[in-house]
């Protein structure tokens, strides 16, 4: 089947501006310190990408000349005119290019990534010095806390083999993952000495009298056993209710306890704070980090007639311009073919750039302003006045597809008057009441945790008392929906609350 000449010229545009699409939406999607290192890097490669030694009005401007023989350069164009793109086609790709997967995405030659180096003569150098300055910083992972440890045991080299595959095969909390059997088997199927399950238990006992206590546990029962030593507060008592009792100990059924063990409510209650000592957890100390630092992308202010209005952070994103140099020199015929093919190439990379810089800064305040007109009261009154919002709705407003407005709010915080938020925490999903209102999941869950919080704990709640007492707020809800709320809470049942 031929193609009609005009699908065929439409069809090799499309090809031709994927390239340009792609990198609109990377753009779109980095965060403020991420497209400063983007823009940065690009000030390396490209001769052509400059920044303006006197500050101009608009994040980007391109010089007019007259080349003789070379691409005709755009003049320059106020910031207003370059926030809606002049070519219709290239927004339609723009958008069309949005509802396809990664995977869908043609290669090209335009691809980055903000993280990797292309100044190959330093390369090596600074991965090197990278590698040192963070031996300090970066913190020490269980298996490697365990394998230095292991190392000053005396054993055969069968246990030493097994016990490196047992510990680099603990999970995140420093617990065995699977039965010690299963893992025999699957250490044998991949190329390790046969051991027998006898020589694999001895080698488990042995990993688990290495620090943190704990370690190499095959459930909650066993890691807390293996904490408990002869001089522990409460031992024989805390082995009684770690072996037999530590459901009811969870469910709070201290009553139960007390009839089945003999010991009274005060003993048992003793024993309990002492397991509260107890690490269910051994592994995940070693995971920690610092949270990053966040800066914002977005400021909401309020302008002279109270309305929240949006504005962006320019600070660490400088103001970019094609060199007249460059453009002089394609233009003055002087250049032989080669150089004028790179130049053109630099040319055209430079303003992909430029305009995807600019659409960025459109759609993402234009994404903004809609969010922020839809939570007015979030701002005004806080989270408890948070309204229900989908991206299709912000979509629907801002006319662009939802994948757009997903990218547009990925990764970015915003100043606000009441503090610094994710893009992402202006939006929620919400619940019915039988009255027919919807409300935001976060003021159910606000409430949740208030009434909860000042209930008498010799008298807890249960989840129809909690019903009653939404319904005081005017929020009436059923409650299988409390209960889910509460579960997703992660509060426990009133029977599991009751102080005793």
């Amino acid at each position: 089947m031929h193609l009609g000449l005009s699908q065929h010229m439409r069809m090799s545009q499309q090809m031709r501006l994927a390239p340009r699409m792609i990198q609109s939406m990377e753009i779109l999607q980095l965060p403020i310190m991420a497209l400063k290192e983007r823009i940065e890097q690009e000030l390396i490669e490209n001769p052509l990408l400059e920044e303006p030694a006197i500050e101009n009005d608009g994040p980007g401007t391109i010089e007019p000349v007259e080349p003789s023989d070379g691409p005709v350069v755009e003049k320059p164009v106020e910031q207003k005119e370059l926030l809606v793109d002049s070519n219709d086609n290239n927004k339609d790709d723009f958008e069309r290019l949005t509802e396809m997967s990664p995977d869908e995405w043609p290669d090209d030659d335009y691809s980055y990534s903000p993280r990797v180096s292309s100044n190959r003569m330093d390369e090596e150098g600074d991965r090197a010095h990278d590698a040192i300055a963070n031996l300090v910083e970066r913190p020490e992972s269980i298996q490697t806390h365990l394998l230095e440890q292991f190392r000053y045991f005396t054993c055969s080299i069968e246990i030493r083999e097994f016990a490196e595959f047992l510990i680099q095969n603990l999970d995140g909390n420093g617990r065995m993952p699977s039965p010690l059997e299963e893992i025999v088997q699957v250490y044998e199927s991949t190329g390790g000495r046969p051991i027998a399950l006898d020589d694999a238990q001895r080698t488990l006992s042995l990993i688990q009298k290495l620090d943190p206590p704990g370690v190499g546990a095959r459930d909650l029962k066993e890691c807390f056993l293996l904490q408990i030593g002869p001089t522990t507060p409460l031992r024989d008592v805390l082995v009684t209710l770690i072996t037999s009792h530590l459901e009811d100990l969870a469910e709070n059924r201290l009553p139960l306890i007390e009839r089945k063990t003999g010991y009274d409510i005060e003993l048992i209650k003793e024993a309990r704070e002492e397991l509260q000592n107890l690490n269910p957890w051994p592994g995940r100390d070693f995971q920690s980090v610092s949270a990053p630092s966040v800066t914002p992308d977005l400021f909401i202010e309020q302008n002279a007639s109270g309305k929240y209005v949006v504005r962006l952070e320019d600070e660490y994103t400088p103001r970019l311009n094609i060199s007249r140099k460059y453009q002089q020199l394609l233009a003055n015929g002087q250049a032989d073919q080669q150089t004028k093919d790179y130049i053109k190439r630099k040319i055209e990379s430079a303003r992909w750039l430029i305009e995807s810089i600019e659409q960025r800064y459109n759609t993402l305040k234009r994404v903004a302003q809609a969010i922020v007109d839809h939570q007015t009261a979030f701002l005004e009154h806080g989270p408890e006045a948070i309204v229900p919002l989908k991206m299709q709705q912000i979509a629907d407003v801002v006319g662009v597809h939802v994948t757009t407005v997903s990218r547009a709010v990925d990764d970015k915080y915003v100043q606000t008057p009441r503090g610094i938020f994710a893009l992402k925490r202006f939006f929620g999903g919400g619940t019915t009441t039988t009255g027919g209102e919807e409300v935001a999941w976060d003021i159910i869950r606000i409430k949740l945790k208030e009434i909860i919080a000042a209930e008498d704990k010799n008298r807890p709640l249960s989840d129809d008392d909690l019903v009653k007492e939404l319904a005081k707020y005017g929020y009436e809800l059923a409650r299988r929906t409390i209960t889910k709320y509460r579960k997703a809470l992660k509060i426990p049942s009133s029977r599991q609350r009751r102080a005793y």
